[in-house]
C-alpha cells in the first residue's frame, strides 16, 4: 500500500477499537452462533445486574394499587407453605440431632412459590424498590417507595394472618403437623427483641442476596432460592413475613399476646429486615457500581 493510501485510511477511534476486541479474541473454530451463545452465557457485570434489578423496581413502583394488594395477599398465603412444609417434615422425622438439617428444607417451599410466581413479597422489594430511589433521590421517589412498602406489607400480613388462622383451627386436618408448627412458632418467637432485630438484619441481607443473584442464576434460580432460604431456617433467622405466620398462629391459639407479639417479634423483625435489605445491601450494592454508572 502506498503512503498516500495509508494516509487516506481513517484511523479507528478508541471506542471502535474497543468494539473490535471481541472479534479479535474470538476462539478459532467457533461459528457466529457458537460465539453468540458464549456471550449470552458470559458472567453479567455488576452494573448489568444493578440495571436489571433497578428496572424491576421501577416496574413494581408503577404497578396499580389493586395489583399490588392482590399480589401481596397471594404472597402472604403462599409463604405459609414454608411453615406448613417444615412442620410436616418435623412431624414425620424422628427426633434426632440431624432432624433440623432436613426439616429446614421445607422452609424454602413458600419462598420458591412466591418468587417464581412473581408475587409481591415485602422483603424482596426492600432492595429492588430502593435502587431507583438511590439513582434519582427525591421526595416523590421516597413517597413512591413508601406507598409500595405499605401496600405490600399490609397485604402480606393479611395473607399470613389468614394462613395462621387456618393452622390454629386445624383447617388442614393434620393434628401432628399443627403441633409441630406450634413448636416451631414457639422457637421463632422465644428470642428477645434485640436478638430478633439482629436475626432480622441477617435475614434481610440474605433475601436481598437472592434478588441480586437471580439475574445471573437463569436456570439455577430454583436452587438459589432454595439454598439461601434454607440457611434462614437453619440459622434461626427472623423473616417478618414467614415468621408472622408463626406469630399469628400463637396469637390465635392464645399462647402469645398481641402486644407481646408486636414488640417482641413484628417490630424488631420488620426493622431488621428493612435495615439488612434496604439500607445495608442496597447501599453497598449501589456503591460498588456508582462510578461505572457515572462513567457511562
Amino acid at each position: 500500500m502506498s503512503s498516500s493510501e495509508k494516509s487516506s485510511t481513517p484511523a479507528l477511534k478508541p471506542s471502535a477499537q474497543r468494539a473490535q476486541k471481541p472479534h479479535q479474541s474470538k476462539s478459532p473454530g467457533l461459528s457466529r452462533k457458537d460465539q453468540e451463545e458464549v456471550e449470552d452465557r458470559a458472567k453479567l457485570r455488576p452494573v448489568a445486574v444493578y440495571e436489571i434489578v433497578r428496572k424491576e423496581g421501577e416496574d413494581e413502583l408503577s404497578r396499580p394499587t389493586s395489583s399490588l394488594i392482590w399480589s401481596g395477599f397471594a404472597a402472604g398465603l403462599s409463604i405459609g407453605f414454608s411453615v406448613l412444609t417444615q412442620a410436616a417434615l418435623r412431624d414425620h422425622l424422628p427426633d434426632a440431632p440431624w432432624r433440623p438439617l432436613v426439616e429446614c428444607w421445607g422452609y424454602s417451599v413458600g419462598f420458591i412459590i412466591v418468587i417464581l410466581a412473581r408475587q409481591q413479597l415485602f422483603t424482596e422489594i426492600t432492595l429492588s424498590a430502593v435502587l431507583p430511589f438511590l439513582a434519582r433521590p427525591g421526595l416523590s421517589g421516597g413517597l413512591s417507595v413508601l406507598r409500595l412498602w405499605c401496600l405490600v406489607f399490609l397485604a402480606n400480613m393479611a395473607g399470613t394472618a389468614l394462613f395462621g388462622l387456618a393452622l390454629a383451627t386445624d383447617l388442614f386436618y393434620a393434628p401432628g403437623v399443627q403441633e409441630a408448627a406450634l413448636a416451631i412458632a414457639r422457637e421463632t418467637t422465644s428470642h428477645s427483641a434485640s436478638a430478633t432485630f439482629m436475626h432480622g438484619i441477617m435475614a434481610g441481607w440474605l433475601i436481598a442476596t437472592i434478588v441480586w443473584l437471580l439475574p445471573s442464576a437463569q436456570s439455577a434460580s430454583f436452587l438459589v432460592i432454595a439454598l439461601i432460604t434454607y440457611l434462614i431456617a437453619l440459622f434461626g433467622l427472623a423473616h417478618i413475613v414467614a415468621g408472622s405466620v408463626e406469630a399469628f398462629l400463637l396469637v390465635f391459639k392464645g399462647e402469645l399476646g398481641v402486644f407481646q407479639a408486636l414488640w417482641q417479634f413484628f417490630v424488631p423483625a420488620l426493622a431488621g429486615n428493612i435495615i439488612g435489605g434496604a439500607a445495608l445491601f442496597a447501599l453497598i450494592s449501589y456503591a460498588q457500581i456508582a462510578d461505572e454508572l457515572f462513567e457511562n
